[in-house]
């Protein structure tokens, strides 16, 4: 569907997985997202309306240059200054406007694009959640990577596209334009104020 149509109604099993809006991107680091902060207070208006229903992920780089499977290792080796031992303390936290929703919202790491790799999908069904919001960044990356999963798994999957940022305009749009053009049927995408008009519940929580 497109952003302008109704969006049908976000029942209570639904949770908010709100992408990788940590500090390290939003700083001038070498992976900054430089419109993070026009899509944050987006971002902040849909964690605040369900904080008890909303997972933030954060992306957890290698400790040090040299570390990580496969071609892993070489991606740091072509940005060590993005490894542990070299970023500045916080640089891994979530932005201050959404580390004081958590708790009630719920921090999971990972340390590829993919959630999906660890225990994430268990815990969403261990609480009957068939229904996931996606926000965050950047939207060619571990946004693409978390909806493609989700959707492999079964989950409802509806895209707050206003709530997305990139590094760059031209492979947002591609990834956008992707949602619609080939993942249509498995992808919902709606702005922030039509997701949080049809999902007016009170959320399961997690």
């Amino acid at each position: 569907m497109t952003d302008d149509l109704p969006l049908p109604r976000i029942g209570p099993n639904a949770v908010h997985l709100c992408v990788d809006m940590q500090v390290m991107f939003a700083a001038h680091t070498d992976w900054h997202m430089p419109w993070m902060p026009r899509v944050l207070p987006r971002v902040a208006e849909l964690a605040r309306a369900h904080a008890g229903a909303t997972v933030f992920t954060r992306f957890i780089p290698a400790a040090a240059v040299g570390e990580g499977r496969g071609t892993w290792r070489g991606y740091y080796e072509r940005w060590p200054g993005m490894t542990q031992e070299r970023l500045p303390p916080g640089a891994i936290d979530l932005v201050p406007e959404l580390a004081r929703l958590s708790p009630p919202a719920v921090v999971y790491d990972k340390r590829v694009y993919s959630p999906w790799d660890g225990d994430l999908d268990l815990r969403l069904q261990h609480r009957g959640i068939d229904t996931l919001v996606v926000s965050g960044g950047e939207t060619e990356g571990c946004v693409l990577a978390s909806v493609l999963g989700a959707g492999d798994r079964g989950y409802r999957v509806v895209v707050a596209t206003d709530a997305l940022c990139s590094s760059s305009d031209s492979t947002h749009d591609a990834a956008i334009d992707l949602f619609h053009r080939r993942y249509g049927s498995q992808v919902e995408t709606a702005t922030v104020a039509a997701i949080l008009a049809a999902w007016s519940n009170v959320a399961a929580g997690l």
